[in-house]
């Protein structure tokens, strides 16, 4: 929750300072800029470069703030490391009641912790001493070296004079103990904001690991052999999906046989996700390279076959009634009219098609793969190795954005008329 405050106060703070200071000292002089009216019209928006770097940058600090990491200079509180003690009050079945200190060393986890040496004092409550790694607690059987044990009636009664009974817990200096449904002490040193490496690593740490991974390999396969069978079996399914899927949306917009025996199929299979489909396609393909390829051919088949049907359907009918009135044939009406004012469908259904093709081969690839990035994100997830978990899901973000920057660069090369007519 701090961190999605803090993330909303940057996002609006960026947002006054660039739009109210820094575009108006650099203002643009284009076309889009002469317009009169930019609101509704997708042709006017374009990407603030200024809300891209301050958006990545952002989320780049406040990983590493609450992480630790020695690449920020600001850090969130982290856990508590070092020497710290609380007093606990033993009653005796008599009534009588003694005082005994308890000294806690908190330590990295990973590193080597001695408990501190103590003085165990007298009276019945002994004094006593534990290790505990940062993030982590430890139970205390505190009336292991006390002269009353909890069997012959003994309990404490009180944590550094507040009063507390099984099952509650009490506020101490650097973190907390609470008192077990058997009376034993549990002590939890303050955690701070920061997560725990094994909950979420440090950038530098990721970073050590895609060298070492790129280098050393993974699984028997090294990191750039694992992106690309991901990658291969993307494109292929992909290619194949748009193969069918683009001529069957055709049909199905252009003629009402096709529309009427394809329609409640591909309105059957556009909702049903394709990780379903995973054990069906293994079954029947396999686990080897063409059940994943098969699968990933109906996931782009689907949504590739409603864009090209959507783009027919999107033609203007003026434009079909021009280009009769001029003596287009079909084949000319096709080729002029209908295929150029269907691509920018055809477009945003590929982009789609090949994100969900993208997140599909990764989910596949955590059932059954020898490489892949998903092969490798589950294995290191068994061994809670998140590091190596993070590195596969950055990696494949960039990849997955960068298939999506060339698919824009193509729309804007193959297609310079959308938005224009």
């Amino acid at each position: 929750m701090t961190i999605l405050i803090i993330y909303i106060a940057v996002f609006v703070a960026a947002f006054l300072i660039v739009r109210k200071g820094v575009k108006r000292a650099m203002a643009r002089r284009d076309y889009t800029s002469l317009k009169t009216v930019t609101f509704g019209d997708e042709s006017a928006v374009r990407p603030d470069r200024w809300a891209s770097v301050i958006s990545v940058v952002t989320i780049f600090l406040l990983w590493g703030a609450f992480t630790g990491s020695k690449w920020v200079p600001v850090h969130a509180p982290g856990p508590f490391v070092g020497e710290t003690e609380f007093t606990y009050t033993l009653e005796a079945p008599d009534g009588s009641r003694d005082d005994a200190t308890v000294y806690a060393r908190v330590f990295n986890v990973g590193e080597d912790a001695a408990e501190p040496e103590i003085d165990p004092g007298d009276g019945f409550a002994k004094n006593d001493a534990i290790k505990v790694g940062a993030w982590r607690s430890e139970l205390l059987l505190m009336d292991k070296n006390d002269e009353v044990k909890r069997a012959d009636g003994a309990k404490v009664v009180a944590i550094d004079g507040q009063p507390v009974a099984p099952g509650g817990s009490v506020s101490v200096a650097n973190g907390t103990v609470a008192i077990t449904s058997k009376g034993s002490l549990n002590f939890s040193p303050a955690k701070g904001m920061q997560m725990e490496p094994i909950w979420l690593p440090a950038p530098e740490a990721v970073v050590a690991r895609v060298g070492e991974i790129a280098s050393e390999g993974y699984q028997n396969f090294t990191l750039w052999e694992h992106l690309y069978w991901s990658l291969f079996r993307v494109i292929v399914g992909f290619f194949f999906g748009a193969l069918v899927g683009i001529p069957l949306g055709y049909a199905m917009g252009l003629s009402d046989w096709f529309r009427g025996w394809f329609d409640p199929i591909v309105e059957f299979m556009r909702p049903v996700p394709p990780l379903a489909l995973i054990p069906l396609v293994i079954i029947w393909a396999g686990i080897g390279e063409s059940g994943k390829i098969i699968l990933l051919f109906l996931a782009a088949l689907w949504i590739m076959t409603i864009s090209a049907r959507a783009g027919v359907s999107g033609v203007a009918i003026s434009k079909v009634h021009a280009a009769y009135s001029l003596g287009a044939s079909k084949w000319q009406l096709m080729r002029y009219v209908i295929v150029p004012n269907s691509l920018p469908e055809i477009f945003t259904g590929a982009r789609v098609a090949m994100g969900v093709c993208w997140g599909t081969v990764v989910a596949a690839e955590l059932v059954a793969a020898e490489k892949g990035a998903g092969m490798m994100i589950m294995v290191a997830s068994r061994f809670q190795n998140t590091d190596i978990v993070i590195m596969g899901i950055i990696l494949i973000g960039i990849i997955g954005y960068g298939i999506d920057i060339l698919m824009r660069k193509a729309e804007t090369w193959l297609v310079p008329w959308k938005g224009r007519v």
